[in-house]
């Protein structure tokens, strides 16, 4: 490791590369880095360098939020500091979590998801992390669709079965496709469906309606559980909305309901025996 300090700015850009696994946005923006604290150190133990300890402390909406998306979350920030020219040591603490006690020491200890949790782990921390990634998946694919049926209000929910990658605008919402695409080893060339499964599997014509609308509920519960977290922190901690930042290019949030979004085809509820 090259001798050197990291910056606080580069810590800050380090966890902003983090995501909450549920919200799909950076801990970051929605407020959870309560604070960073750096601090040098002389020459750690097996180096002949000095080098910085940085301490992070993180805070949730509630005291009762998922613990394996806690310790995700602190999990990741630690590795993503770590990995850092001049990093030293890494804390990273969760603060008022009914679990704080258990994944801070966890992570201490490097002990991992399931050595921290033991029997507790009902999943291994990739399997987890790969369900919310196809979420996040859904969720860009469904933002990107709905944007091209707005810009083409002539064009048909059946049509969308079909569109490819580089027949939608350039943009965040289109970049973040890519990488949710890349994150699930999914093609990104031009000439690939937009619509597709987990699998990169397109859907057949007359499945095309249906597909749309479960993407659609997926990133609307998404959007939903991001806006309530985001109130529910800032009554918990008053004044953590300053923390809070607005999704890029200020005019909408990048999760917000677009106002004059394509009607998608209604559900129909049938009565049972009618």
């Amino acid at each position: 490791m090259p001798v050197g300090r990291v910056g606080e700015d580069e810590v800050q850009r380090a966890l902003g590369t983090v995501l909450d696994p549920e919200l799909d946005e950076p801990i970051t923006d929605l407020g959870f880095v309560r604070s960073v604290a750096l601090r040098r150190l002389e020459h750690p133990a097996g180096t002949d360098f000095p080098g910085t300890e940085v301490v992070v402390h993180l805070r949730l909406p509630t005291s009762f939020c998922s613990p394996n998306f806690a310790y995700l979350m602190a999990s990741d920030a630690k590795d993503a500091i770590s990995v850092l020219d001049g990093v030293g040591r890494v804390v990273v603490q969760l603060d008022d979590h009914h679990d704080s006690d258990l994944i801070n020491a966890g992570l201490a200890a490097d002990a991992g998801y399931r050595g921290t949790f033991k029997h507790e782990a009902e999943q291994d921390l990739d399997e987890l992390r790969a369900t919310f990634q196809r979420k996040a998946h859904t969720a860009a694919m469904e933002r990107c669709l709905t944007a091209l049926l707005r810009a083409e209000p002539d064009r048909s929910e059946l049509s969308v079965g079909s569109v490819r990658l580089h027949e939608l605008s350039a943009g965040r919402h289109t970049d973040a496709l890519v990488r949710r695409r890349a994150a699930l080893g999914l093609p990104s060339d031009a000439d690939s469906l937009v619509l597709v499964d987990h699998e990169g599997t397109g859907y057949p014509p007359d499945d095309v309606p249906m597909a749309l609308r479960r993407a659609r509920s997926t990133r609307i519960s998404i959007d939903g559980n991001a806006h309530f977290c985001r109130g529910l922190l800032a009554t918990r901690y008053p004044g953590s909305d300053s923390d809070q930042v607005a999704r890029p290019d200020g005019a909408e949030p990048l999760n917000a309901e677009p106002s004059n979004h394509h009607t998608l085809l209604p559900l129909t509820v049938k009565e049972i025996g009618s």
